[in-house]
């Protein structure tokens, strides 16, 4: 009835029942934690027929199982799963939205897939929020040409690849890049030795010199919580932290083993410092000195 009275619906959200209601269950369907047998079912399957969509979200939806008719909407342009445990999809699901711009999916743990079957979307896509689904993987490197991608966060994913990858010509429309710490450079990505970290800085500072919006200020200046392997062999361990940190005092004595960057006027460098950063190791100029007569001058002795 809701389909013959609203044809031209264009957005949809599909989220939580009341007491004593579900939605049908899908293929492969997963076991419930309570008992359904006496509860009210809804056919979900009846959303396909609104074939307008253009916005869909799905919202801690009580879904269970592989649903195709929900993945086949060819004028859908903004799709959302969010916190739908027991939703089984795969990235290739998704060509059956051609026209897809925005795709945010959230918690989801039976999301599989490659991002690489997201280049159907390469002419459309501009904001890729993948989070907390952690059997999506593939190199970030394939979304490298997309030219109207202006937001790609790929957090707690399976993805890899490498910021030094990143060329002047890539991800040429890009605004926020996150990225999670299985790429080479991602967030509090572990270096497994110290004497990779200099020349890895340094490109780095290269590249964000070369596309300042490839990587956000304030996790730049974090230098993106990048830090050194606990199984490192350059590892240490200060007994002194541990005992102060039982008395809830001098903390500071944490080993250097956090990185920052250091700004002092138009001049970049970099650093070990401790997990709290108050204290830091010698730092590591990238930028050479402005000389005395500039006027940055002034900012970089401050």
């Amino acid at each position: 009835a809701m389909s013959t009275a609203l044809p031209n619906l264009e957005q949809l959200m599909i989220s939580k029942l009341g007491s004593g209601h579900v939605y049908s269950d899908g293929d492969d369907p997963e076991e419930w934690d309570i008992d359904h047998i006496n509860y009210i079912i809804h056919d979900i399957n009846i959303i396909s027929r609104f074939r307008k969509l253009r916005i869909l979200d799905f919202c801690k939806a009580p879904l269970t199982g592989r649903y195709p008719v929900l993945f086949n909407f060819p004028l859908l342009q903004e799709l959302s799963i969010t916190c739908c445990q027991n939703l089984k999809f795969d990235l290739d699901m998704l060509r059956g939205f051609p026209l897809l711009e925005d795709l945010y999916c959230n918690d989801n743990q039976h999301l599989t897939g490659n991002i690489s079957s997201l280049r159907v979307f390469k002419g459309t896509l501009k904001s890729l929020d993948i989070r907390r689904c952690l059997s999506v993987r593939g190199n970030f490197m394939e979304l490298a040409d997309f030219p109207h991608l202006k937001n790609l966060y790929l957090y707690n994913t399976a993805v890899t690849g490498d910021i030094r990858d990143i060329n002047v010509h890539d991800f040429p429309a890009l605004e926020s890049l996150y990225l999670p710490d299985t790429v080479h450079g991602g967030m509090k990505y572990k270096f497994r030795h110290v004497s990779e970290v200099p020349s890895f800085m340094h490109t780095v500072h290269l590249l964000s010199q070369r596309t300042p919006a490839l990587l956000s200020k304030h996790f730049l200046s974090r230098a993106f919580d990048w830090r050194l392997s606990e199984d490192s062999p350059d590892w240490y361990e200060n007994h002194d932290w541990y005992e102060s940190d039982v008395l809830g005092a001098l903390r500071g004595l944490s080993p250097p083993f956090l990185l920052q960057f250091i700004q002092a006027g138009s001049r970049r460098g970099w650093s070990w410092c401790t997990f709290n950063r108050v204290y830091l190791c010698e730092i590591n100029w990238l930028d050479p000195e402005p000389s005395s007569g500039s006027s940055d001058y002034e900012a970089y002795i401050e």
